[in-house]
């Protein structure tokens, strides 16, 4: 891959996000704050991305497999880099770690926050916050993709390599249609939430940036509290189905918009998470039934935090780490499960579990009929064969870096379960996690050093692993 190609598409994915910047710059406008934190990179973004793209007119971009991925990790470290500025810049956090940190976290939609006071922030700057969340959560190259159709054959390849889950393919005959039907889906929903929050009782910018961060499953809020701050029934709900909605294949929706409705109906993973979504918040609904006044309060309680977790959102009404221990249990148990493939959770991901069982079933079956012959059968169709290695490996690399971090996080002075659970919030991109990282913690009493392996842990698990841990290969690195 040539190096103008490379700058080419790297600008192009920044001259996009910083066009994002102009809510925060109109909103900082509208407050008396200073928008010049935002404006001064925005314009940066744009005079580079113009200056490029006059060397590089006509350019014919053509990618490598070992390309590709060097440019989607190059992108999610660029926008990490490009969504710290303004932190940066604004002074309300001490050093570029710091900065950085909140930027990963909110770009790969973790929601970890280094900041004990959110309330203290400039609300523009708690609006970016949110939205580096919803710009995380559908994937930036698949919003490049879609609104510069520049990046030819490599789009598919590139969105490929950004895409949750072990199955990826197109909704329509262009990877470039596709891309912008989801993201209008994604933009339909986004709206649909913040008309919703508004009527319910939050204001403008607060209903906005919770719509981002909602849509994203990322968990950044305006107050410290979280969604707690409100106590609001209406609210409660509204979030709870929204993220709901997050942790499902964007794709499903897609088929409901234009009347595919049997591609639902014969989804594995899709019966598969609301199977899970339905027993977690009875079975904690029930258990937390004495702390609370009502069935209703409890189910109201329960089933927030169910969603939050299980769609990786990361957001709190409530500290669960309070509950009886076999409440808890469950929550603990939806940290190794995640969202479905294709939306905008994070974690191991449905369908891989659903893969997993069908094929321990499978197994139990050949001791009972060794001369028989099974198969998986995904969406009532029999699956290749290979993808039970193919998730056996994820799975494998998943908890061997879940051991990494978890070893890191001891190192750092962590207990053996914050650093555990704090690992598979990080790699499962979920936020929160127990112990001295429990959700009325922040991460700001981190040292430096356990911080920037967090970051990777956070970009890895977004990218599905492969796409940051393949350059330590050996054999990535032979021409």
């Amino acid at each position: 891959m040539k190096i103008l190609s490379f700058f080419k598409i790297i600008t192009a994915i920044l001259a996009i996000v910083a066009t994002t910047l102009i809510a925060p710059v109109a909103t900082a406008f509208s407050c008396n704050e200073n928008f010049m934190i935002f404006l001064i990179p925005m314009l940066a973004a744009w005079a580079v991305f113009f200056v490029v793209y006059l060397f590089t007119r006509g350019l014919q971009i053509k990618l490598t497999i070992s390309s590709t991925f060097v440019v989607v990790a190059a992108a999610w470290i660029a926008c990490s880099a490009f969504g710290a500025i303004p932190f940066l810049l604004s002074g309300y956090f001490p050093s570029v770690t710091d900065a950085f940190f909140e930027s990963v976290s909110g770009i790969t939609t973790t929601g970890a926050t280094i900041l004990n006071d959110v309330e203290i922030l400039p609300r523009s700057l708690n609006l970016w916050r949110c939205e580096t969340h919803w710009l995380g959560g559908m994937g930036i190259v698949a919003l490049t993709v879609a609104l510069f159709p520049l990046l030819g054959v490599g789009g598919f390849q590139l969105i490929k390599a950004e895409t949750t889950g072990p199955e990826k393919g197109k909704v329509t005959a262009k990877i470039t249609t596709t891309a912008k039907a989801l993201w209008m889906i994604y933009i339909f929903f986004t709206v649909a939430l913040f008309v919703s929050l508004k009527i319910a009782g939050m204001d403008f910018i607060d209903a906005l940036s919770h719509a981002f961060s909602t849509l994203g499953s990322g968990g950044f809020s305006t107050r410290n509290a979280s969604i707690g701050a409100w106590n609001s029934p209406a609210i409660d709900w509204i979030i709870t189905l929204f993220m709901f909605f997050a942790g499902i294949n964007f794709s499903l929706f897609f088929y409901a918009f234009t009347g595919k409705f049997s591609e639902i109906r014969t989804n594995s993973e899709f019966k598969a998470y609301v199977g899970i979504f339905i027993v977690a918040i009875l079975s904690i609904t029930l258990i937390n039934l004495p702390a609370y006044n009502s069935f209703s309060e409890s189910l109201r309680y329960s089933a927030f935090q169910t969603a939050s977790i299980v769609s990786t959102t990361g957001y709190s009404t409530c500290v669960y780490t309070d509950w009886v221990p076999a409440a808890q249990f469950f929550i603990f148990c939806l940290f190794f499960i995640g969202g479905s493939s294709g939306s905008t959770g994070g974690g191991i991901k449905v369908v891989r579990w659903v893969i997993l069982v069908k094929q321990l079933k499978n197994e139990m079956l050949k001791l009972l009929h060794p001369r028989g012959v099974f198969s998986i059968r995904l969406n009532q169709k029999v699956g290749r064969k290979d993808v039970v290695f193919s998730v056996a490996a994820f799975v494998t690399a998943y908890m061997l870096l879940a051991a990494v971090t978890t070893f890191a996080g001891t190192l750092a002075g962590l207990d053996i379960f914050s650093a555990f659970t704090g690992a598979l919030s990080m790699i499962g991109n979920v936020g929160p996690a127990f112990g001295q990282l429990n959700p009325a913690c922040s991460a700001g009493f981190l040292p430096a050093g356990l911080k920037w392996v967090y970051m990777f842990a956070m970009l890895a698990g977004r990218l599905e692993l492969y796409t940051m841990i393949i350059f330590i290969m050996k054999d990535f690195w032979k021409k």
